[in-house]
């Protein structure tokens, strides 16, 4: 795999270093002929679906949600008389009047039980059917298949490559130096994680007060640019030659104090996906899917801290000037207690790497037979899928 650093800001390099927990929010791209472009954006730490996109018309949901569950009344966006929009992500609702943005709620990775952030991200990248030491990303055995690729280069933003896009295909690597800090649900992962061990603990609280102090000097009018500047930085290269970006964002880890803890990432969700269609302009935005997905859904009931904890069945987004939106697809499972996932999970009813498949038939052309056997091992892919109707 070959590199290509252009610039890198280090936060916390020197006090820890946790594998598969990537502090930076990364942008990956991939050049290939065409007119078409897909973007996938990684939501690190397990979005809460169904407070994004929240089931109000259903009966109980009020009752195991007491402090987050909302109504248009309380400033839910409606969306279909049984589903509404969480208000943070207000920006959004143009896309949706549009039919640019679509939901797909009770959707899951393979993955169960051991409720691992690591493994549960490792899946939802490897595309795999169950945690594996091969690391190769889904996107990136992709660009070995799809028609017409000769130019199968990426670039990411961060100073690794996301095991999305990880494997035999060249990578160049991009660094943003502005905004990338590490989201509150990862300093607080940290400081759990370093808590028992004296020097780590001291190396974390001291690298935490200079990244404090660098903060409070830097200008207002910067502060929160990283995910604009990610998804602006994205758009200018899928004009060009880049047909394929991928990137993240942080923050989800909503155990505690979700009402508040969960606005930043959803008001960043909804920059990151506006930019790309300001950047891209109409003409390109037309030709773009975007597929925003987590590695795991959230606990139906609040806990004790008004969080949530982690679960199973989540929620993706779509959006993009090709698709068919204004929509909630799949199969709602209900959420009664025999509905539920071990009496707890919102239960799965499809698997998201039938979403990606989909995404990639529509957009590449790459087979049916490709997605099922290089891709997807395992997965359950033909030309009726009902997501190819996105």
């Amino acid at each position: 795999m070959t590199n290509l650093v252009l610039s890198r800001r280090s936060f916390l390099a020197s006090a820890c270093c946790v594998a598969a927990a990537p502090i930076f929010t990364p942008v990956t791209f991939a050049a290939m002929p065409g007119d078409n472009r897909f973007v996938t954006i990684v939501l690190r730490g397990a979005m809460d679906g169904l407070d994004l996109v929240q089931p109000y018309g259903e009966a109980g949901f009020a009752a195991l949600r007491p402090t987050l569950a909302l109504t248009p009344d309380a400033g839910l966006f409606d969306l279909d008389g049984h589903f509404g929009l969480h208000p943070e992500a207000a920006d959004l609702l143009p896309l949706w009047k549009h039919k640019e943005l679509a939901f797909v709620h009770a959707v899951s990775t393979p993955y169960r039980d051991q409720r691992s952030h690591f493994d549960g991200q490792d899946m939802l990248e490897s595309g795999g059917e169950h945690v594996s030491e091969e690391k190769t990303g889904w996107l990136n055995r992709a660009l070995a298949v799809i028609p017409r690729s000769d130019a199968r280069r990426a670039i990411d933003i961060n100073t690794t490559t996301e095991l999305i896009l990880s494997g035999p295909n060249n990578v160049d690597v991009w660094a943003s130096d502005s905004g990338l800090d590490p989201a509150k649900d990862e300093m607080q992962f940290l400081k759990r994680l370093y808590a028992g061990d004296p020097a780590f603990a001291s190396a974390m609280a001291e690298a935490t007060r200079a990244n404090a102090a660098s903060m409070s000097a830097e200008p207002d009018g910067m502060r929160g640019k990283g995910v604009v500047e990610v998804a602006t930085f994205a758009g200018s290269m899928l004009k060009g030659d880049y047909r394929i970006a991928s990137f993240s964002i942080s923050g989800w880890d909503t155990h505690a104090g979700q009402i508040e803890q969960f606005k930043r990432p959803v008001q960043e969700l909804a920059q990151a996906i506006n930019t790309l269609k300001a950047t891209l302009g109409a003409d390109i935005w037309s030709k773009t899917v975007v597929l925003a997905m987590t590695e795991f859904g959230r606990t139906v009931r609040e806990n004790g801290s008004g969080g949530t904890d982690h679960g199973t069945g989540g929620c993706a987004v779509f959006a993009g000037g090709s698709i068919n939106g204004g929509r909630i697809l799949g199969r709602w499972p209900g959420l009664n207690d025999q509905q539920l996932l071990d009496a707890r999970d919102l239960a799965p009813t499809a698997d998201i790497r039938e979403l990606a498949a989909a995404a990639l038939y529509r957009q590449f052309d790459v087979t049916a037979g490709d997605l099922t056997s290089k891709i997807f091992p395992g997965v359950s892919f033909d030309k009726g899928s009902q997501f190819l109707r996105i």
